[in-house]
């Protein structure tokens, strides 16, 4: 427990203590359920006015507010000087260094807080909600020993790749393998072995029972690479380790120096043929099939890819499939953020029937997802997407982004939604560079619509209306639901003087979402503020939309 300071049970009679054998103990009940209020919360932070009006009411403000600053005065007498090392305090919020925090007991021990009798009718309601929805409390419990290590991800082996004739061509198989894992890994759908763990199985011979049983790995790459002339041919085949089935076989040519010259679109299309056939390899397995019967590794990457299909009815099993992926592996923070947006998709896009609740189920689940792993950049980049998208805060959003970036300066994800936000606040030369950073690094996720949604709206921004529409047009070849690619070709046609092109799409975008209005786009979109969301709106007027 290197570091932690504080030790803390939550289940059965709750106990809050310093970890060390003759250290503090802290033994008020309203004390306890301030640190209770604090470990649950993300990022270990509430505001002081929620934590006055759960433990002290409603009834006077400044009556709340006095007592909340007696416990914290009687907090920081009895912890002494490691309350600092523990606590942050102002002015608005209180937060505790989760760091810090060892947590003890697990949700089967006992009844969450059990028999801690504080009457106020917040705290009762505060404490009724946890009991009813226990996995909420899922991520205190990364932390803990005997939380059990599970991954809904496929993982994925790269072998490199052999030579066939001249020896030296070893060492270009090995490059390829080794740039094909490293593109492979920013994907957020798929686990990717090391290289180096991957290579030491060429020296003993590619086998699959061996690949499975060394790495663990649910599938593998492996083939040839030869040189017929100045022609450099490499056969690619994907294989599933359980089944010893192929699922891709693929062969690519090139010159030699476009081969190395072109790295960048060469991996690409290696990697993007991986990804297609992954995802349709998840897709068959549960299509149909009873959630029980689907594997662990199948049930993430389908239900991102259903996420991003056209037909509500794959959107809605998108969601069964995520959930059932959270129920098997509660404790890994992406598919929470996954989940997350879902919910931002399923309101922005008009698909909800609730869309408060859902709004609030989006920022819970990515805030559980936050809980688990603070500078998760995928993380902190949907926050950022629910921020923007559901409640248009701007400003936290950028911050959110940034944030990732300053975690992972390869997420093509961040880059993308930076870039958006961008373009939103007129900043359309910023949203351009954003948006070209996510393109070189874009992963194989089995969303590319939504990237060309985007980046059409990028060029809006920066006036490129031909490219807009191109890009919104080949989005729309493959999902015909997302609403914002309706808007924006709607845009690039008015700008383009195809008015009577935009009032068709406009005439379909309207069947699709019938109560769709000007004046509620500029109420809840997030470049409502600025120049693009009114020229955006000018454009809707133009093609009929009321």
């Amino acid at each position: 427990m290197a570091g932690k300071l504080l030790q803390i049970n939550l289940f059965g009679m709750c106990t809050v203590c310093s970890t060390a054998a003759d250290g503090f103990v802290i033994s008020g009940s309203k004390h306890k359920a301030l640190f209770a209020l604090l470990v649950t919360a993300p990022f270990g932070r509430r505001t002081r006015a929620f934590l006055q009006e759960t433990l002290w009411g409603t009834t006077c403000y400044d009556t709340g507010r006095q007592s909340l600053r007696r416990a914290l005065a009687d907090i920081k007498q009895i912890m002494g000087p490691y309350f600092e090392q523990v606590f942050s305090v102002n002015n608005l919020e209180i937060t505790l260094d989760l760091s810090c925090v060892h947590f003890q007991g697990h949700t089967q021990a006992a009844p969450f807080l059990e028999g801690l009798d504080i009457r106020e009718a917040g705290f009762q309601k505060w404490l009724a909600s946890i009991r009813q929805a226990p996995g909420q409390l899922a991520g205190l419990f990364s932390l803990v020993n005997h939380a059990p290590a599970h991954s809904v991800l496929p993982s994925i082996a790269i072998i490199p790749f052999r030579s066939i004739g001249d020896e030296q061509d070893g060492i270009l198989g090995d490059w390829l393998a080794e740039e094909i894992c490293r593109s492979l890994s920013r994907s957020r759908l798929i686990s990717v072995i090391s290289h180096l763990s991957s290579r030491q199985l060429v020296w003993q011979g590619v086998d699959v029972a061996a690949i499975r049983a060394s790495l663990g790995a649910d599938f593998f790459v492996a083939g040839t690479v030869r040189r017929a002339s100045k022609t450099v041919v490499l056969d690619v085949d994907l294989i599933d380790t359980r089944s010893g089935r192929i699922i891709l076989t693929r062969q690519f040519t090139e010159t030699i120096e476009h081969f190395l010259e072109q790295t960048t679109d060469a991996i690409g299309a290696i990697v993007a043929a991986i990804g297609d056939a992954l995802a349709d390899d998840a897709l068959v397995h549960v299509r149909g099939s009873p959630l029980a019967e689907i594997d662990d590794h199948r049930l993430l990457i389908a239900g991102v890819n259903l996420m991003h299909r056209s037909t509500l009815r794959d959107f809605a099993r998108s969601r069964e499939l995520i959930e059932e992926a959270l129920r098997r592996a509660p404790h890994a923070p992406e598919t929470h953020a996954w989940l997350g947006k879902w919910y931002v998709l399923s309101v922005f896009n008009g698909w909800s029937s609730d869309s408060l609740h859902e709004r609030q189920k989006a920022l819970d689940s990515v805030s559980r997802g936050l809980d688990l792993s603070p500078d998760n950049a995928f993380c902190l980049t949907i926050d950022g997407f629910a921020q923007n998208n559901l409640h248009r805060n701007l400003q936290v959003a950028e911050a959110r982004y940034t944030a990732a970036l300053r975690s992972n300066p390869n997420s093509a994800l961040s880059w993308l939604l930076i870039g958006v936000l961008h373009a939103f606040q007129d900043r359309g030369e910023e949203a351009d560079v954003a948006t070209s950073k996510a393109l070189r690094l874009s992963p194989l996720d089995p969303f590319g619509y939504f990237y060309d949604t985007l980046i059409a709206t990028t060029c809006l921004a920066t006036g490129d209306f031909e490219r807009a529409l191109k890009l919104a047009d080949r989005s729309l070849l493959v999902n015909n639901r997302h609403l914002s690619t309706y808007r924006a070709k709607i845009v690039a046609l008015c700008n383009l003087d195809r008015i009577e092109d935009a009032r068709v799409v406009g005439t379909e975008m309207m069947r699709r979402q019938p109560d769709f209005t000007v004046s509620g786009y500029l109420h809840s979109h997030p470049s409502a503020d600025f120049r693009f969301g009114a020229n955006a709106a000018k454009a809707l007027r133009a093609a009929g939309i009321p």
